[in-house]
């Protein structure tokens, strides 16, 4: 391929998107929507998976001790704890912290402990968190095994309904990508064969003087790159710009809410938008061609 040819390719893709300027801005507008929504239920998938992993990390074990253990014997079940492969952080809380705790938990309320006078029925614990949710439940069996532990507890039905909840929102956001992604393509796809039928008998006059199939594919398949490039580039604009304005919104109001950072994220969703559309848009324009070039 010399100079001159790829000279008239861009000619041809030039001209060609000036004459039908309307089909160019609206197959340039499909394609933005189009990876725009894709964009936007991307991110809401990959919150909601940073939202399940959150509230996956925040269930911990409640490792209750027995009243009269000494120092040493408390300190040995400390040690075992952290030892355990799956524990990354173990914590010592006495009575009187877990008092303190329950009359803020109660408020306005606490004034029902007075009944207790000095006494503190409250046990001492060790708050233990581990590293996967997974390991939670053989974790707190290891534990429970341990002398001078009584109980263990780490809301056994709420966190198995919580990994329940959570595994639903990756299966569903991975499920709702792809047929998005399939719908895009479809949607494209379609757009960028009206521009070739539009094109058809031109497509077969070159094919019956003589013109080889790569001489009249690849002015269609260029200008479905450069449509793809243009539109993805658009979208991914629009959504940087929406992005930072929602996240900016959500901390105002809920700044603990656990959002994916912007960086490197949106760098990354930026690119992959930009590379869909050029895939989608030399996917599409060759499908598109295929029936035609059959003269």
């Amino acid at each position: 391929m010399n100079f001159q040819t790829i000279e008239y390719y861009f000619r041809e893709v030039f001209l060609s998107m000036v004459r039908k300027r309307w089909m160019t801005f609206a197959s340039i507008g499909t394609v933005t929507v189009s990876l725009f929504v894709l964009g936007v239920f991307l991110i809401l998938v990959m919150n909601m998976t940073k939202l399940a992993a959150s509230l996956e990390s925040q269930v911990q074990i409640s490792a209750y001790l027995i009243d009269g253990l000494t120092i040493e014997e408390r300190k040995e079940i400390e040690q075992f704890t952290k030892n355990l492969p799956a524990v990354s952080k173990v914590e010592y809380v006495t009575k009187e912290q877990a008092l303190k705790t329950l009359q803020a938990r109660l408020g306005e309320q606490k004034k029902i402990l007075d009944a207790l006078g000095d006494s503190n029925p409250l046990p001492n614990y060790f708050l233990v968190t581990v590293k996967n949710s997974s390991d939670v439940k053989r974790t707190a069996a290891a534990i429970s095994e341990v002398y001078g532990v009584e109980e263990v507890k780490y809301g056994q039905d709420v966190a198995a309904n919580l990994f329940d909840l959570t595994h639903l929102l990756r299966l569903f956001g991975v499920m709702l990508v792809l047929i998005l992604a399939l719908a895009t393509l479809f949607i494209i796809s379609n757009t960028i064969r009206l521009t070739v039928f539009a094109r058809r008998k031109e497509i077969a006059i070159m094919k019956y003087v003589g013109a080889t199939d790569d001489f009249i594919r690849w002015p269609f398949v260029l200008e479905g790159i450069l449509l793809g490039f243009i539109g993805g580039s658009v979208s991914a604009i629009i959504l940087r710009s929406f992005y930072s304005a929602m996240t900016e919104k959500i901390y105002t109001t809920l700044a603990f809410f656990p959002l994916v950072e912007q960086f490197p994220f949106m760098n990354w969703l930026t690119l992959g938008l930009i590379v869909s559309g050029m895939l989608i848009g030399t996917l599409g324009s060759t499908v598109s061609l295929k029936k035609f070039l059959e003269v």
